[in-house]
């Protein structure tokens, strides 16, 4: 994970509230996308006709799609905790 600039709570930047709603509504659509994403993984019979390694790159290819969403749903469980005041 890449380091993260944590939010500062404080009277006159956004309440913690806020701040934690939305990232739990970002944490939730990623959660989503990643279900959608895994629903369209690569299918060997729709690269076979390509090359012997056009389904594994596909599937590398679709691993590290799913990889990022993961770790910018990390990130944002990190913020999350971040500004709920919870130490990891």
């Amino acid at each position: 994970m890449s380091n993260i600039t944590l939010p500062t709570i404080h009277l006159n930047g956004s309440s913690r509230d806020s701040l934690l709603e939305g990232y739990m509504a970002a944490m939730d659509a990623i959660r989503l996308a990643m279900k959608a994403l895994q629903s369209a993984a690569p299918h060997g019979r729709d690269y076979y006709v390509q090359s012997n390694m056009s389904a594994h790159l596909a599937r590398d290819e679709h691993f590290t799609r799913l990889a990022r969403l993961r770790e910018t749903l990390d990130e944002l469980n990190t913020l999350a905790e971040h500004v709920s005041g919870v130490t990891p």
